[in-house]
C-alpha cells in the first residue's frame, strides 16, 4: 500500500507486518499490524478494532513526529475522557483554528504538531 512516509518525503510502498516485529519487546502487541517503511524502517499503527483493520492510521511518521504527537494527545484525551468536552466538539474547535479536517496521525511535520499542541493547550486552559 502507498502511504506518505514522512521521513522519505514521498509515498511508499509500505509493507504490512505486525506488532511482533515493530515492538518484539511487547507481547501484547504481537497480532496488532502495522505498516512499515523498509527504507527508514519507520511505522504506522492501523485502525485495527474496527471493520477496516489494515487501514492505517494517518501518514508514517519519524520518531520525532511521533513523540509530538503523543504529547498532543497527553493534553488532548483528558479534556474529553473527563467530560469537559465531548471529542467530537474538541476535534471541530481544533479543525476550524486550522482550516481543514485535523487528525493527529495526518500530521506530517513538526511544525503541524507544534501548531496543534498550541490550540489544544489554548483549549486546555479554556477548559480549565
Amino acid at each position: 500500500m502507498k502511504i506518505y512516509c514522512v521521513a522519505c518525503k514521498e509515498s511508499v510502498e509500505a509493507r504490512l507486518t505486525n506488532g511482533e516485529e515493530v515492538y518484539p519487546h511487547r507481547k501484547d502487541l504481537f497480532a496488532i499490524p502495522f505498516w512499515k517503511c523498509d527504507v527508514c524502517k519507520n511505522y504506522v499503527g492501523c485502525h485495527y478494532k474496527t471493520s477496516s483493520p489494515t487501514r492505517p492510521l494517518g501518514v508514517i511518521p519519524t520518531r520525532e513526529l511521533m513523540e509530538a504527537r503523543k504529547k498532543i494527545h497527553a493534553l488532548l484525551d483528558p479534556l474529553w475522557r473527563s467530560g469537559k468536552s465531548p471529542r467530537g466538539v474538541l476535534y471541530q474547535k481544533i479543525s476550524a483554528e486550522l482550516g481543514k479536517e485535523y487528525h493527529t496521525g495526518e500530521l506530517a511535520s513538526i511544525e503541524d504538531a507544534r501548531t496543534v499542541y498550541k490550540i489544544v493547550a489554548q483549549l486546555h486552559n479554556e477548559l480549565h
